[in-house]
């Protein structure tokens, strides 16, 4: 490490204040960052890494949050380092965009939906740099040349909801990098994005970062985005640094368990296992060595029960068209009970407009979807209201499923009542209550509001919720796409576990071929609305026959 580090953050607190209870998030931390170089900062939802980021540009709201003590030291050039909290507010407008940049984690909420993206790149140029409007515009048409946006013109006028995740993570890195930042903070720049998505944008970082000598803050929840990316790793953990080290002494040697746990939570590549192991495994009593693997011959013989049985559902040369664009063409597959079928593919790829078509979420332009020997696709909407206690979904966002003004138990209830089952509210309750404890919650959680829960406590509700009404066959879309990978491991154990207890069917959707491949018994690629290829899943991981499968399969974070 230079003696002279660009950025040095010595002893940093950070509480929140609220009806006179104290909330300590960053507990001080000290940490420095170089010129030229990447520091990850890695840790689950709530270790405070978000929080030290925002404190480093003071965007910090006040109140509730303050920084109660330490310094961040910032070196601009030659100059001598200067404690950015000792800045004027004038000051801070200077720094932040010019010789600090931050890209936010949801592009969507971070761009303006009512100015083009052009404008808005533009503006900080002329803020900053004083460009007139002609050489703005010129500047930042080489700025989205330089990250790779297709037709640069159109993209510049063009507003957000117009553009792809990834096309719109790439406005936000040119506007990032417009005005030649010497630090780049990258808040989970890549977390909803598909896994091939994802490595453009971290090549195109990497790139960005050796043409213009440019230091990057990573802050990740995702250990294995980090090797290839990162020179070095700071683990946070409850609001302190735990561990910090190269990228290769913190992959080969990780010195607390809280590490080592993060390293094991996303699905192993060579081997498969019983259980994923979570955080708990490795901090808590429950032993890491516990999660076996199965074998081969359990497998195969797995595979010759499910697959015995006649299918539960059958979905015949399906279509479906929105106006002049064809989204799905002529699918074929099978489902059979007690199987999860895994559909994996990017964004645009078909795989959710697929799910509602079968559910009559949607209707279908053409085909059949044939369950339990009777084509839905033909029912009235009575018979079809019937059906949907047996054919339900868990959508990526449970926040948006959930009515933000119910109480999580009456809303596990009510689907209940819709559907008739059970012979009054109380029985209905006392179910809903153990429901709760069935999917990992209390029974005092009946009376609270959506906003009271965590991420992954929210999706464990909605699970709760499509239990209610003892489905035959759950549709799970992105349902752990944007959880943090420990809590996507207790949620994925807790699918299979309940798969089990209750006979269940899935299929399975998702962008990430490694949770798909752990989860799944057969899985499906899809490309442009069309089933690329199918099969087993590991041998389709392990002989692809496709390209694009190919492609995905190289995308996976920590393949090989």
């Amino acid at each position: 490490m230079k003696s002279h580090p660009l950025l040095d953050v010595r002893n940093l607190s950070v509480s929140f204040v609220s009806d006179q209870q104290k909330l300590t998030v960053v507990d001080h931390i000290s940490f420095r960052l170089s010129e030229a170089e990447t520091l990850a900062v890695v840790g689950e939802s709530g270790s405070g890494k978000t929080v030290t980021a925002l404190a480093v540009l003071r965007l910090i709201p006040e109140p509730p949050g303050k920084i109660f003590t330490g310094e961040i030291l910032f070196r601009s050039g030659t100059n001598q380092a200067k404690d950015i909290l000792h800045f004027e507010e004038s000051e801070m407008r200077q720094l932040r965009g010019r010789y600090i940049s931050m890209i936010f984690q949801e592009p969507m909420t971070s761009l303006n939906p009512v100015f083009t993206c052009g404008d808005q790149v533009m503006e900080s140029l002329q803020d900053h740099l004083g460009f007139s409007k002609k050489q703005a515009r010129e500047k930042v048409l080489d700025l989205f040349n330089e990250v790779k946006l297709p037709n640069p013109a159109g993209v510049l006028a063009s507003y957000p909801h117009q553009l792809s995740g990834g096309q719109k993570q790439r406005v936000m890195i040119a506007m990032a990098i417009a005005c030649d930042p010497a630090i780049l903070i990258a808040d989970e720049p890549t977390t909803a994005l598909d896994v091939t998505v994802q490595k453009t944008i971290l090549e195109l970082m990497k790139n960005l970062q050796k043409s213009r000598n440019m230091s990057i803050l990573f802050i990740t929840h995702d250990l294995g985005l980090v090797r290839g990316f990162a020179d070095r790793v700071l683990v946070m953990h409850k609001g302190q640094v735990i561990e910090e080290g190269t990228v290769n002494d913190i992959f080969q040697n990780p010195r607390q368990a809280y590490t080592r746990g993060l390293l094991a939570c996303r699905p192993p590549l060579d081997r498969r296992l019983k259980r994923l192991p979570t955080i708990e495994n490795y901090i808590g009593e429950k032993q890491a060595d516990a999660m076996m693997s199965i074998t081969y011959g359990e497998r195969k013989l797995e595979h010759e029960r499910i697959y015995a049985r006649e299918p539960i559902l059958k979905v015949e040369n399906l279509g479906k068209r929105f106006g002049s664009f064809t989204a799905l063409r002529r699918a074929d597959f099978f489902v059979f009970p007690g199987e999860t079928l895994g559909i994996v593919g990017e964004s645009g790829s078909g795989k959710t407009t697929l799910a509602r078509v079968v559910l009559e979420l949607i209707p279908a332009s053409e085909g059949k979807i044939i369950y339990q020997n009777q084509d839905i696709t033909k029912l009235t909407e009575g018979k079809l209201k019937k059906l949907r206690k047996d054919l339900q979904i868990i959508f990526q966002d449970p926040y948006s499923s959930l009515n933000p003004r119910m109480a999580i138990g009456p809303a596990i209830l009510e689907p209940m009542k819709v559907h008739n089952l059970h012979q009054n509210d109380a029985l209905r309750k006392a179910r809903v209550m153990d429901l709760l404890q069935k999917v990992g919650l209390k029974p005092e959680h009946y009376y609270r509001y959506a906003h009271e829960f965590s991420g992954g406590q929210r999706q464990r509700i909605c699970i709760a919720r499509a239990l209610a009404v003892e489905p035959r066959l759950i549709i799970c879309d992105e349902s752990v796409s944007a959880l943090d990978v420990s809590i996507q491991a207790q949620v994925l154990n807790l699918l299979n576990d309940l798969k089990k207890d209750f006979g269940l069917t899935y299929i399975f959707i998702s962008h990430d071929l490694s949770v798909v491949k752990y989860m799944s018994d057969r899985l499906i690629v899809m490309k442009d609305g069309k089933i690329e290829e199918m099969g087993e899943s590991d041998e389709v991981y392990a002989n692809p026959k496709s390209e694009y499968t190919r492609a995905l399969l190289e995308a996976i974070p920590g393949r090989g």
